[in-house]
């Protein structure tokens, strides 16, 4: 399900029926990956160190619950007589099963690596031609979690190339007996945020990050997709025109975090996790949770910013593009509390009044409105608000704000356009039904009825409140 404003009045629902449906990235996954800190120097205590410390220092109860193995795991001189992947003896000597049920007895789920190709990214056996048989492995080990690459592809790099490839593994998991969330990787080639939906819960939609700001790297083109080092403005920048292509069940994944690498600074960290999180993007943490300091365990659980990726919140779109700024915008499926959020990219503070015309457009009743805001943040509350928001963004910052109408204002109730897409076949039906939802009373069907920092209805209009993570429960 998605929600996507039309010119910021209206506010469409849209329900993607053909999107993948296999139960599993329901809101955007959340977790960490070996990669970014240990690359290939995998081992079993690798995994059980940073698994514990996400259970000990109580990442885990802010969502992040997967513990993925990149490349490297696996014996890379070949398969066994029978054809099967082999966890490498001499890093995982008790074997993937045993590991497995080490990282679920944490509370946590496991995740592993392959490539859609003949050879893994590092050289070690891939997946190409052997789906059926390497996804019933994984099932059999207790897999959770399939990160899935795109290096030697044997030929197959059309786009159709690229769809008959990870399809294909879309279809074994299916058949594996086991729930397993499919992680696509194929770098943003091929157009991907435009099939990938019906195929995988979250597709990379560019080359692989660096704990870098925004420096060009040879090996990042800025404006097309693939390649290496690409910086964190290079792949958000990316990501502008295609953010709305992510929706329930599926999202565009631009790259694990690097959060709580030092090359970057507190308030550069703030920004890339206020970004990823409000375009909905998979959290996935790549730093090293054994050693993080508090600053980065502060930035990575704070509530007001997790619930932008793990609440109510449609994904958010780029306003505007002015020199050094950037004004981006999140709305409520109700359509009447907004986010905004505005990027300060340039080597300077910057001080600056937004006017209600840029954020309201085409609404002259919400420009004339009166809002309350909080800067989600520093948790600093404005009251009335009127016209404009005069701020300061910090060079590299971010300032994050939560305007809700203020009591008696003429835009505390809103009318909300519901579009419901099921496809059958070749035959697209489009039913659309209009609702008004107000600030007080029960909540209308789809609607948010609890959650962390939830403060509207909590009762369900002909329908069930249904808990569905800790920042987010919804009248079904």
């Amino acid at each position: 399900m998605m929600y996507r404003n039309l010119g910021f009045g209206a506010l469409i629902l849209i329900d993607v029926a053909n999107a993948l449906n296999n139960g599993l990235a329901l809101k955007p996954q959340m977790g960490w990956n070996t990669w970014n800190t240990f690359g290939c120097n995998i081992n079993q205590a690798t995994i059980l160190s940073a698994a514990q410390a996400i259970k000990n220092s109580g990442l885990i109860n802010s969502g992040y619950q997967y513990v993925v193995i990149d490349d490297c795991w696996s014996v890379k001189s070949g398969r066994d007589s029978s054809g099967n992947l082999v966890a490498d003896p001499s890093k995982f000597p008790n074997g993937m099963k045993w590991l497995a049920d080490q990282v679920h007895a944490l509370g946590l789920k496991i995740g592993i690596y392959s490539s859609a190709g003949t050879l893994t990214c590092a050289g070690y056996p891939a997946s190409l031609g052997r789906e059926q048989q390497d996804a019933n492995l994984w099932a059999s080990w207790g897999i959770d979690y399939l990160k899935y690459d795109n290096c030697n592809d044997g030929g197959q790099s059309s786009q159709q190339g690229n769809i008959n490839r990870y399809t294909a593994m879309r279809d074994a998991l299916a058949k594996a007996g086991r729930p397993i969330l499919y992680s696509m990787c194929n770098w943003g080639t091929a157009d991907v945020w435009n099939w990938a939906a019906p195929i995988g819960n979250s597709w990379r939609m560019s080359g692989d990050i660096t704990a870098n700001f925004d420096a060009a790297n040879n090996g990042c083109p800025a404006t097309t997709s693939g390649g290496y080092a690409c910086s964190i403005m290079n792949i958000l920048n990316k990501a502008a025109p295609i953010s709305t292509k992510g929706s329930t069940g599926g999202w565009n994944d631009l790259d694990m975090m690097v959060v709580g690498f030092n090359s970057l600074s507190s308030d550069e960290q703030k920004l890339h996790f206020t970004m990823w999180s409000a375009i909905k993007s998979p959290l996935i943490m790549g730093h090293d949770v054994t050693k993080q300091s508090s600053d980065t365990f502060a930035i990575l659980t704070n509530k007001n910013i997790l619930d932008l990726s793990q609440g109510v919140w449609g994904v958010a779109t780029r306003t505007y593009v002015r020199s050094n700024i950037q004004l981006w915008q999140q709305t409520s499926p109700d359509n009447v509390d907004r986010v905004v959020i505005v990027l300060n990219s340039g080597g300077s503070d910057q001080t600056l009044t937004v006017p209600f015309s840029d954020i309201f457009a085409n609404d002259s009743g919400r420009q004339s409105a009166t809002y309350t805001v909080t800067e989600l943040w520093t948790n600093t509350i404005t009251n009335s608000v009127k016209v404009q928001i005069s701020i300061t963004v910090k060079k590299h910052g971010v300032w994050v704000g939560r305007f809700h109408p203020s009591s008696g204002s003429q835009s505390t109730s809103s009318s909300t356009t519901t579009t419901r897409i099921v496809t059958t076949g070749a035959t697209t039906i489009g039913t659309t039904t209009k609702t008004t939802s107000a600030q007080s009373g029960a909540q209308t069907m789809w609607g948010q009825c609890g959650g962390i920092g939830w403060t509207g209805p909590t009762t369900c209009q002909g329908s069930t409140c249904q808990y569905s993570n800790p920042y987010y429960s919804q009248c079904l």
